[in-house]
């Protein structure tokens, strides 16, 4: 799928990172350090609305084709924009206090360090499936992380392979990306957005496609369709 319909969903990533930095740019020319913060915290959430929409661009290219623009795939993420703004401050902060319990953690004592690592990989799988629910269920953020509990109960370690395997390619990306512009020499304002814009823009999509097609699947498992009913004999 990411061959198939890789040009359309790339685009719809590139949109949204190239107004992320357009953003995150203005603000750090208008108000600083302060604005630099302020861009930080849209571009975390960017990374939740542009996994929306390319949710939804995945949802409408399963049958094979792209029957929406790309402007009309960004549209269908408005309704739950605040959702989506909401789920990621919600993560932002838990992996901030995870992070935290960890390394206190390993600071007093090796094993509660690597239970609270655990704990934490552990819950990180079970909402991987966040920002697909709400956009194909439009649940609520709460509702959303039940919901993925939910479908990825009993297969975890499935899950947690399908996101070690994405996060995989988003380092073989990044890796890439350095050694090409390694020999330009970039300055440091323009280095950075360059590899952010371009790295995001690849490796959106195919993380997209894996969290997306991996519920499709976990909920044709724990939700099969009813089986046809029998045609009487003539």
């Amino acid at each position: 799928m990411y061959r198939a319909h890789g040009r359309h969903l790339i685009s719809i990533a590139f949109a949204f990172y190239v107004l992320l930095f357009g953003i995150a740019l203005v603000l750090a020319l208008l108000m600083g350090d302060f604005g630099q913060l302020v861009g930080a915290l849209i571009a975390v959430a960017g990374v939740f609305w542009v996994q929306g929409a390319l949710v939804t661009a995945i949802e409408d290219v399963r049958d094979g084709r792209a029957d929406l623009t790309v402007r009309e795939t960004i549209a269908h993420i408005r309704p739950v924009l605040n959702r989506l703004s909401l789920a990621a401050l919600g993560i932002l902060i838990g992996a901030i206090i995870a992070v935290a319990l960890i390394v206190i953690g390993f600071l007093l004592f090796v094993i509660p360090g690597i239970v609270a690592l655990i704990a934490f990989i552990i819950f990180a799988v079970r909402w991987s499936l966040l920002v697909p629910v709400i956009m194909l269920e439009r649940k609520s953020v709460f509702g959303s992380l039940d919901r993925s509990q939910e479908l990825i109960s009993g297969h975890t370690l499935h899950a947690f392979f399908v996101l070690l395997a994405s996060l995989g390619f988003v380092l073989v990306v990044a890796i890439t990306i350095a050694i090409v512009l390694a020999p330009f020499d970039l300055p440091r304002w323009l280095d950075e957005p360059i590899r952010t814009v371009v790295s995001g823009t690849l490796v959106a999509p195919f993380s997209a496609l894996a969290l997306t097609l991996m519920y499709y699947r976990l909920r044709a498992v724990k939700e099969p369709a009813p089986a046809p009913e029998p045609v009487p004999a003539a």
